[in-house]
């Protein structure tokens, strides 16, 4: 399968079936935790991804299978600060279909996410993986391609509302 897939950086034309890649992702995290972590409306997803690529703020990678299906995916988006010392990459989303899953599909996408942030000048790449023990599958993924975990987990606080 590996030989046969495209990569390719994804276009807006491309923005609604990798928004469905997203659904499909955060449904797949949901279904795997037990609770509903996030809100996903395919519209919206759509429509955000067309303006995040146009304005070139966050950069796809697409697989292409054999079919001209897109199968999977990986998304960056540039970061800096001074721990890093200067810019790096942020994966944000990074999804392949399981019927596409240890095909070699997701090491050509981390690669190319690689080839991407060096030619940009970043430091290096972050990634977070969902939950685990749930995906410990993504993190001995993410260390056969030579991340190493950094410690910490993933925070947030919602920002909406509070003016």
């Amino acid at each position: 399968m590996q030989k046969t897939v495209r990569i390719q950086r994804a276009g807006t034309e491309d923005a609604h079936p990798v928004a469905a890649l997203v659904g499909a992702l955060l449904t797949e995290i949901m279904d795997a935790i037990g609770y509903q972590a996030f809100q996903f409306d395919l519209k919206q997803t759509t429509d955000q991804l067309q303006r995040f690529l146009q304005q070139e703020r966050y950069i796809v990678f697409i697989a292409i299978a054999p079919d001209e299906k897109i199968c999977g995916f990986i998304a960056l988006y540039e970061s800096c600060s001074l721990y890093a010392g200067g810019s790096f990459g942020t994966i944000p989303e990074f999804y392949i279909e399981p019927k596409y899953r240890s095909q070699g599909i997701g090491s050509l996408l981390a690669s190319k996410a690689k080839q991407f942030g060096a030619s940009q000048g970043w430091k290096r790449l972050e990634v977070a993986t969902p939950p685990l023990p749930q995906f410990e599958r993504s993190l001995t993924f993410y260390q056969k391609e030579g991340f190493t975990i950094t410690g910490g987990r993933k925070l947030k606080v919602n920002l909406e509302g509070t003016n």
